[in-house]
């Protein structure tokens, strides 16, 4: 898996006391994601709660339940069963227009994304926001939504 992301990248803010590792905001928000045996989910309040392998995350579903999928640069609609996808906003440094993308995978301070069905391809180094759009989106830069 090489090296893990820091926790600190994963989610904004810390809320609570230090004995209950469950209760985060700022975590970042699953656009999408195909549970096994189910169907397409999206939009639901779904977020990250940590990583598993270079592209596995446990994602804490809607229903409360927990399971680990596939992070992939996928639109929703194309998901398969046991994946998941995340949304990044880019705004490109050669110009004011604002895309968004799907993040393939996540480092510590970049992300690497895909748009246009993987015909477009880059990294760029992200935030996380409580809303990612064309205002909070800096020139060269990344923003995802957390919940």
């Amino acid at each position: 898996m090489g090296r893990p992301i820091r926790k600190d990248r994963m989610f904004n803010d810390r809320l609570g006391n230090n004995d209950d590792s469950t209760r985060y905001s700022g975590r970042i928000e699953v656009t999408a994601y195909y549970p096994v045996g189910g169907s397409l989910l999206q939009s639901d309040d779904s977020y990250i709660m940590r990583q598993r392998g270079s592209k596995q995350f446990l994602i804490h579903q809607a229903d409360s339940s927990e399971a680990v999928y596939t992070l992939v640069a996928k639109a929703p609609g194309e998901l398969s069963e046991g994946e998941f996808c995340v949304k990044v906003t880019i705004r490109n440094e050669d110009s004011s227009v604002v895309q968004d993308a799907y993040v393939e995978k996540f480092y510590n301070r970049t992300v690497h994304y895909a748009y246009n069905n993987g015909a477009n391809t880059g990294t760029v180094p992200y935030t996380l926001g409580t809303e990612a759009g064309e205002d909070s989106t800096v020139a060269g830069a990344g923003s995802i939504d957390v919940i």
